[in-house]
């Protein structure tokens, strides 16, 4: 957790910093290539991934727990990708669960209580904002059936433009939700140090109501962490589905 030295002033904001993780830039060519923090928590997420999967792989004939969770995932995943596009869906199943694996991960991985740590903090990344085979064809994703004539160049317009703020909004939903919880986390932890440094009374009227809180609203925020995985995987599919079978 940080806190602004003068003042004890609390700093929410600089949990969400990209800085180097060695404390110095490194630049080449005049491209700044310094390994980050944000850099350091993705490799932690595909590393984290990578030995969940590990259990997944042994292909026994009776699974254990570890391999039975993999499977559940993954089959999740494809039930959803079948359900929203059928058959035709099975080809971007892979892709679709990596998104919902990679962003459920960050997540769970950014609410990890490091701060405990001095001098650590967690970094959560999914907080930064960081031609088809149909054709011509596939501009009819456009103009839903039945539309007017008139209507068409309006209606082409309102929908070219819904497709390509697709991607921004699928971002934008995920790096809202995570940013303003962690905002609230850190507001509180401020309270909770704040009324312990000013004395039992202030710390029984603030540091305690805020630490109780805080538990709710990390339990709230563990919860968000898989709805945001969900939802994005599924508004994914949706949206690979209109593309797809085109209408």
């Amino acid at each position: 957790m940080h806190v602004a030295a003068e003042g004890g002033k609390i700093d929410p904001m600089h949990q969400f910093l990209v800085e180097p993780l060695f404390g110095k830039h490194l630049v080449v060519g005049g491209y700044d290539i310094s390994f980050t923090n944000s850099a350091l928590f993705m490799v932690i997420t595909l590393g984290c991934i990578w030995l969940f999967m590990l259990g997944g792989m042994k292909r026994e004939l009776v699974p254990g727990r570890w391999q039975a969770a993999v499977e559940g995932f993954t089959g999740f995943v494809t039930d959803m990708m079948h359900q929203n596009i059928g058959p035709k869906g099975k080809a971007f199943t892979p892709y679709v669960f990596s998104l919902f694996m990679f962003i459920l991960t960050a997540n769970i991985v950014g609410m990890l209580p490091l701060g405990l740590v001095p001098g650590w903090h967690a970094f959560t990344v999914t907080s930064h904002l960081t031609v088809t085979k149909h054709k011509l064809h596939f501009f009819s994703l456009f103009v839903p059936h039945g539309t007017p004539l008139y209507m068409i160049p309006l209606i082409f317009l309102i929908e070219l433009f819904s497709f390509l703020i697709r991607p921004f909004s699928l971002g934008l939903r995920l790096f809202v939700a995570m940013t303003a919880g962690h905002i609230l986390l850190k507001v509180l932890a401020g309270f909770v140090i704040n009324g312990l440094n000013a004395g039992p009374g202030i710390a029984l009227i603030v540091s305690i109501p805020s630490f109780v809180l805080m538990i709710g609203i990390t339990l709230l925020e563990l919860l968000v962490c898989a709805i945001q995985a969900y939802v994005f995987a599924l508004l994914t599919s949706l949206y690979l589905n209109d593309a797809i079978n085109l209408h």
